[in-house]
């Protein structure tokens, strides 16, 4: 029947645009313009009320609805998606008599700011909303406003006690739902552990199909998790992947669980957790390159290295294998294994990240230094210390070995320059004694007069 009844609306409107009326019964054109917006828009036809009262404001600037045009107008815009033009119209009745409900205007004002991205402002605008007219019909959507934007504002301390003013006046608000988990994260963020998880427990069941349900869920089972009820939160997260396995939050619902068994976990819950993120179906890089981690940690280092391949073979391009990359080399230079090491740091050093390339470029030049490939070991070292920001213990130890790769390739000059650089500013006391070592053997070398060659006859 309501749907009927909006039917016929709509067809009122339709008719009086489109068809022109009985002269003896005609409205006169400005109370045409405006009756067919002000039922165009309670009909929720915006585009067809925003171009008339667009129209209306135009041709009618005296008109004694001039106000309420514009305020409509303005609510017309935003409803469509034009925050921009609707506050506009709504800082323009500024200039114009009152409209509508005492501070509506200003209350439209800040909603047409919040989408517009300018909370400071819309804060204000809220707060002058509340502060001057608190028994205003608008007054408790205007308090769910300025808690929104001091909880995005980062001010959670001001945000909870709005959003508590808001739940103990107007408890059945249609926005209860949303300002009790708001709450709930401004008392997370503030740590208030104790207060924000019987809000998040109760949650499903007081605000039964509510949308947030799926997100109270994960924000308990992290809440939990934080405050040190560990065994709890990975309960409450996993039940949240079970029933919301798509949701945006479940993979880091997962990374969650995973990270706390594999901190404080017990060893057997450890090893279990390595061998459900080896055997994920499909895999993923992030479960491999964790399984590594919890291997590690268990001091497994075939187990360890068995995830990195397969994050080196199955995921080659993400930015996780070249990690991996780099931690096989430097699992391969321990062991002596100076080939495997120089090959596989020569792929992490392919990475966009300058300190993994650093790195990565420092131990693929030590490798090459202890196959005697100086050349490419040179190369390396140069790599490190064009890289922008690598960090002084890295520069310094692949100058110094940029040293040694010149000195074996008799650039004793050029070998002579390194030793020095790192002799003057190396941050390790005893880099900097072998350097000047270094640097003292190479200047007696270049102060010996050359050997004779070959068949010198002089005496």
């Amino acid at each position: 029947m309501t749907r009927r009844l909006l039917s016929v609306s709509a067809l009122t409107s339709f008719l009086l645009v489109a068809l022109p009326a009985p002269s003896a019964v005609a409205l006169d054109e400005a109370a045409r313009l405006w009756l067919v917006g002000e039922r165009a828009f309670g009909d929720g036809l915006h585009a067809l009320a925003r171009r008339t009262l667009e129209r209306f404001v135009a041709e009618n600037p005296t008109d004694a609805r001039m106000s309420s045009a514009v305020l409509l107008l303005g609510r017309t815009r935003l409803a469509l998606g034009d925050a921009e033009s609707a506050l506009e119209a709504f800082r323009r009745l500024r200039t114009l008599p009152p409209a509508g409900e005492p501070m509506e205007a200003k209350f439209w004002e800040a909603e047409a700011l919040l989408r517009v991205k300018r909370l400071g402002e819309a804060r204000a605008a809220y707060d002058e909303v509340v502060r001057k007219d608190a028994a205003s019909p608008l007054a408790p959507d205007a308090l769910y406003g300025l808690a929104w934007t001091d909880l995005e504002l980062r001010r959670p301390e001001a945000a909870a006690k709005e959003f508590r003013d808001l739940l103990t006046a107007w408890p059945n608000h249609p926005q209860a739902g949303s300002a009790t988990y708001s709450l709930a994260r401004a008392l997370v963020e503030l740590k208030r552990f104790d207060e924000a998880i019987p809000l998040l427990q109760s949650f499903p069941a007081k605000f039964s199909g509510n949308k947030l349900i799926p997100s109270s869920q994960y924000l308990l089972g992290w809440a939990r998790v934080t405050a040190g009820q560990w065994k709890d939160g990975v309960d409450d997260l996993r039940a949240f992947v079970a029933a919301y396995p798509s949701h945006e939050l479940a993979p880091e619902a997962r990374r969650k669980i995973t990270e706390t068994q594999v901190t404080h976990g017990s060893r057997a819950q450890q090893q279990s957790v390595y061998t459900q993120l080896m055997n994920q179906s499909p895999p993923t890089p992030e479960a491999l390159f964790d399984a590594a981690g919890i291997a590690g940690r268990l001091n497994q280092p075939k187990e360890q290295e068995a995830a990195w391949r397969r994050l080196r073979k199955e995921f080659p391009d993400h930015p996780l294998a070249l990690n991996a990359a780099h931690d096989l080399a430097a699992a391969a230079f321990k062991r002596k294994d100076w080939k495997e090491a120089a090959a596989q740091a020569k792929a992490a050093a392919a990475t966009d990240e300058d300190g993994l390339r650093a790195r990565a470029l420092l131990m693929e030049g030590e490798s090459e230094l202890k196959l005697k490939r100086f050349k490419d070991a040179a190369k390396s070292f140069e790599g490190v210390v064009a890289v922008k920001g690598v960090e002084a213990d890295d520069r310094y130890r692949a100058l110094a070995g940029l040293g040694l790769a010149r000195e074996e390739l008799q650039d004793l000059r050029g070998a002579l320059g390194a030793y020095d650089a790192v002799a003057a500013k190396s941050p390790n006391a005893e880099l900097r004694d072998w350097a000047r070592n270094r640097a003292t053997a190479i200047k007696g070398r270049l102060a010996k007069p050359p050997a004779p060659a070959t068949g010198d006859k002089r005496q």
